[in-house]
């Protein structure tokens, strides 16, 4: 049986891109993929340990975003926006 979600065997499409962010205790991947309709969208997946490092099997929390092309360009103005404002403060 395949150990993926439903959710992310429906999503999983063709990949066009990847990128892999090291952050600390976290990892970033940013995909774009295309949808069975041709439509790109991007997955956002943060991925942290949970396991101690003395598991001989690691456990990971994930979480997931899906951006749709619709929403591309608001997406941006708005994490542009936030990060600006950091950068004021």
């Amino acid at each position: 049986m395949d150990s993926k979600s439903v959710n992310e065997q429906v999503f999983e499409k063709e990949m066009l891109f990847s990128k892999i962010i090291k952050a600390g205790s976290r990892v970033y991947y940013i995909d774009v993929k295309r949808s069975k309709k041709e439509d790109y969208y991007i997955t956002i997946t943060e991925s942290k340990r949970v396991s101690s490092k003395d598991e001989v099997v690691p456990r990971y929390e994930k979480h997931k975003l899906f951006l749709y092309k619709e929403d591309f360009e608001k997406f941006k103005d708005a994490l542009n926006e936030a990060i600006d404002f950091t950068d004021k403060e």
